[in-house]
């Protein structure tokens, strides 16, 4: 078949499916597009077990499930309509797509958890306190929340961004990284903090209390915010059950979490332990450190315009 024969019958399609009153829309609506990294534990459970296909089903919606190595390709797909909403990402990632002009809007978060990420160093490493890092390389993952912890760990130490070496890997090229001596400290989250703890012997530096709140957020393109209400009260819903059930059942989250991850159910635990996995509503009160984040990489040029961190809609889950 030649493209004119093809675009002919594309054509007839399309006049006969409006001819009949259905909407050419509503395919792409009857599936919820996911996007989530191998951390977003919550959204990890809701799709092993099905919980949230289980409760969307009456509204004729299915899931689809698309993973990433972080947050800002997330954010990308996004804001290109690759995928429909966002799993839990690290507080800096929305404000460095509100940099891109993304259209996006916050639609819940995990409170606060700043034990849940660290600047780790080797255990026999001669470095003992964050100032020991000037004039070091260091591995953190661009744009995430751990690259926000370094910048503010280092500025209360009045060190500049500068005065260390910078190297963007992933977690999993910074964890190795760090045990082939090729940089002298990593900052990474949980779970691969934990892990790297538990198997490697690295040692924390400084985690992200007095430094970083580090919530994490659940985010939807902005069409998808404005029409499908009821796909998202249910999806905020399962996700608070799946944080409850975590917090109460540590021993079974462990276990379920690291058959899916393929890691000891130890460093799940201790993972879990650090993180709050409630999952509450956005406010624009709330948005203040976002603000200080924003600030704090256009200050050192890593950001490419300044932001509002609180323009960003914020969708709010409809009253019963």
């Amino acid at each position: 078949m030649n493209r004119r024969s093809a675009a002919r019958l594309v054509l007839a399609g399309l006049t006969l499916c409006l001819a009949l009153g259905c909407n050419p829309a509503a395919a792409e609506e009857s599936t919820l597009r996911i996007g989530y990294q191998r951390s977003s534990a919550l959204i990890s459970l809701l799709r092993e077990d099905a919980t949230l296909e289980t409760a969307l089903k009456p509204l004729g919606v299915t899931v689809s499930w698309h993973e990433f190595t972080s947050g800002l390709p997330i954010m990308e797909a996004l804001n290109v309509g690759r995928i429909d909403v966002s799993a839990d990402v690290a507080d800096t990632v929305p404000v460095f797509a509100q940099a891109a002009n993304a259209k996006i809007t916050y639609i819940a978060q995990e409170a606060a958890s700043p034990e849940a990420q660290a600047i780790l160093v080797p255990g026999d490493s001669p470095l003992k306190t964050v100032a020991d890092l000037k004039g070091r390389k260091v591995a953190v993952t661009k744009g995430a929340g751990s690259h926000y912890l370094l910048l503010a760990a280092l500025k209360a130490e009045g060190l500049p961004f500068k005065s260390i070496t910078p190297a963007y890997l992933t977690p999993a090229d910074g964890r190795s990284a760090l045990s082939g001596g090729s940089v002298d400290a990593w900052v990474a989250w949980d779970p691969f903090l934990s892990a790297a703890q538990i198997q490697a012997g690295a040692r924390i530096l400084r985690d992200g209390t007095g430094l970083s709140a580090y919530k994490r957020y659940y985010l939807a393109s902005d069409a998808y915010a404005e029409k499908r209400a009821d796909v998202l009260t249910l999806l905020v819903t399962k996700l608070r059950e799946a944080g409850t059930w975590v917090k109460a059942n540590p021993d079974a989250a462990a276990t379920r979490l690291g058959t899916l991850w393929k890691i000891e159910p130890e460093i799940v635990k201790q993972a879990n332990a650090r993180r709050s996995y409630r999952v509450e509503p956005v406010n624009r009160e709330g948005l203040a450190e976002q603000q200080t984040i924003a600030d704090a990489f256009r200050a050192d040029g890593l950001l490419p315009r300044a932001v509002d961190a609180s323009a960003l809609p914020v969708w709010e889950l409809p009253s019963r």
